[in-house]
C-alpha cells in the first residue's frame, strides 16, 4: 500500500484547534472529507483542506492513483514554534501573548 503524504508546516493556529477538526476526518474517503470541511464552521477546517488537497494533488500527478479511490490513512497535527508578543497591561507592566503554530501532516491511500 503506497501512502502519499503532504505537509503543512507553521499554519498560524493551534494544534490544539487543528486536532478537533482532524480526528473529524480521520479515516474518511477523501470526497466525504472535502465536503465535511468545505461546510464547517471552524476556521483550522479551511487548513486541513488546503493540506487534503495538496495530498491529492501529489497522489494524482506524482503517482497517478485514482482520486476516487483515496482515503485519509493517516493525519496527525504536531506543534510548531512559538511566537512570543508582549501586551501592555495595568500598572506599567506587561505579559507575554504565546502565537501558536502547528505542523499538519495528511497521508492518503488507495483503499484496496
Amino acid at each position: 500500500m503506497m501512502e502519499i503524504q503532504a505537509k503543512l508546516n507553521r499554519a498560524n493556529i493551534s494544534a490544539q484547534k487543528v486536532r478537533l477538526v482532524a480526528n473529524q476526518v480521520r479515516g474518511m474517503n477523501v470526497e466525504k472529507a472535502e465536503q465535511l470541511l468545505t461546510f464547517s464552521p471552524k476556521k483550522a477546517a479551511q487548513i486541513v483542506k488546503k493540506a487534503l488537497m495538496s495530498a491529492v494533488a501529489n497522489a494524482e500527478h506524482n503517482n497517478g492513483l485514482d482520486v476516487d479511490e483515496l482515503y485519509i490513512s493517516a493525519i496527525y497535527v504536531d506543534e510548531g514554534p512559538t511566537l512570543k508578543r508582549g501586551r501592555a497591561r495595568a500598572k506599567g507592566r506587561g505579559t507575554q501573548i504565546l502565537k501558536r503554530t502547528s505542523h499538519i501532516t495528511v497521508k492518503v491511500a488507495e483503499a484496496s
